[in-house]
């Protein structure tokens, strides 16, 4: 009898090029588990959320929603702005999350990493994020954390993160995003 292929799907990152979560994004999926496939989804194309669009909220809405609802499991990497999670972070979950009866997230397993160039790794930003996860009802892994302090150290100018601390964090993040779905299942 074989497992189920575990279907992640990963977000956030950030809409600078360069970025160092996008890099950190790059890397978790360089290290899917055994059994799990691993895909970005792009959330630069998407709308401000109007709740007036809720019944035909438009292509680039539609195809992230899938992409969420077809998943088993959901990683976010986000940046930390000004003490919080980028305004293009939280448009694109409230995007997909309403009307409420659409909500991809519900009893989700989602895992969140972080990268800052400052010493908090962007604490600040996952706390705000498992709020808003929190109220949608995911399934949110506490443990292993992943927090990126003093980015510019840790990754070369190939864009690979060269700290063996944190990747192997990022592989127990992994490894735990992907048994909490196949505990659903």
């Amino acid at each position: 009898m074989h497992e189920k292929i575990v279907k992640m799907v990963a977000f956030g990152g950030s809409l600078r090029q360069g970025s160092y979560n996008r890099m950190l994004m790059e890397e978790f999926a360089s290290m899917s588990p055994p059994g799990s496939t691993f895909r970005i989804a792009e959330i630069s194309d998407l709308p401000l959320y109007n709740q007036d669009l809720d019944g035909d909220p438009g292509e680039a809405v539609s195809r992230f929603r899938a992409a969420l609802s077809e998943a088993d499991a959901i990683l976010i990497v986000s940046p930390e702005y000004n003490y919080s999670i980028p305004g293009y972070l939280k448009n694109a979950i409230d995007c997909v999350s309403r009307p409420a009866d659409s909500n991809p997230f519900r009893d989700k397993p989602v895992a969140i990493a972080s990268c800052s160039t400052g010493m908090m790794g962007g604490s600040r930003a996952q706390y705000h994020l498992r709020q808003v996860l929190q109220y949608l009802e995911a399934r949110t892994i506490p443990k292993p954390e992943v927090f990126v302090t003093y980015a510019s150290e840790k990754f070369g100018v190939d864009g690979k993160l060269k700290d063996d601390r944190t990747k192997g964090n990022m592989k127990a993040m992994l490894d735990r995003l992907v048994a909490s779905a196949r505990d659903k299942a």
